[in-house]
């Protein structure tokens, strides 16, 4: 008798619960990759590298890994130009080349640069580089 009134308020309590299947979560669209332009010396636009600047032990890691999550892609594409000249004996020609043999051939996404840079190839020098692409200011 005891067991009946145990299993009765149970099924009582789970009566009571909302049991409806959970709203289907629409897929999230893939994060937009980063855009890459072709790289103008002529332009004027200064090559900057992204440096960590560790004042505090707190949020030091956190500047480190802003920084990894920008230079290990940039490494993948370097790696990738470097394979793609061993197997091609040359370096892409083109950005557009650029863009279709190690950009995409090779799944990579970079992350999108801070307001006022910008990823670059630069066809010449077989490389991919951050511009500073704002008017006369510093980015830090």
């Amino acid at each position: 008798m005891c067991c009946l009134r145990a299993v009765g308020l149970s099924l009582l309590f789970v009566g009571c619960m909302d049991v409806s299947e959970p709203a289907a979560q629409q897929p999230s669209a893939p994060p937009k990759p980063a855009e890459i332009g072709e790289f103008d010396q002529k332009a004027g636009k200064e090559v900057v590298t992204l440096d960590a600047k560790v004042t505090d032990p707190i949020t030091g890691p956190l500047e480190i890994l802003k920084k990894a999550r920008v230079e290990i892609p940039m490494l993948a594409i370097e790696h990738a130009l470097n394979l793609y000249n061993a197997s091609e004996g040359r370096f892409p020609q083109s950005h557009d080349e650029f863009m279709t043999q190690i950009i995409s051939a090779n799944n990579i996404r970079l992350p999108v640069l801070p307001s006022g840079l910008d990823y670059q190839y630069d066809v010449d020098g077989h490389q991919l580089v951050i511009v500073n692409t704002a008017d006369g200011k510093t980015v830090e």
